[in-house]
């Protein structure tokens, strides 16, 4: 660590200067890596919206009875796309909404494969049941 005095005799240490500006120019270099890496999560998260949005179904007996429902679930995704695991978070507590669930996740696996770099992925997902 270096130090300095100036005229009026306070010292100064020069370390942490240069510690944050070796840490502000790595966040830097850095910055536009992650903000692709981002635009790529962002991506796979638009498509992965869509695929829920083309194959989830409202059961017809819940339609005819007026039910509706929210839930959340959570996903693990390989690499390649693949659900390897899923949890009901919060059931919607209408038994015919809830067993609708498993068979979301039967018709999503698999999913688009996840962004380069990534080896998996957890994901809490919201899914909605609405008459409207």
């Amino acid at each position: 660590m270096s130090a300095i005095s100036n005229p009026d005799g306070i010292r100064m240490t020069l370390a942490p200067l240069f510690k944050s500006l070796t840490v502000a120019a790595l966040i830097a270099m850095a910055a536009p890596v992650a903000h692709a890496a981002d635009a790529a999560l962002q991506n796979w998260t638009a498509s992965v919206v869509k695929e829920v949005a083309k194959k989830q179904k409202y059961p017809r007996a819940a339609q005819v009875r007026e039910i509706e429902g929210k839930a959340q679930i959570r996903l693990v995704v390989a690499a390649d796309g693949t659900i390897t695991s899923h949890e009901i978070v919060q059931a919607t507590g209408q038994d015919v909404l809830d067993a609708e669930i498993p068979k979301l996740v039967e018709r999503l696996n698999p999913l688009p494969a996840l962004p380069a770099g990534t080896p998996e992925m957890s994901l809490v997902l919201p899914l909605q049941w609405s008459l409207r």
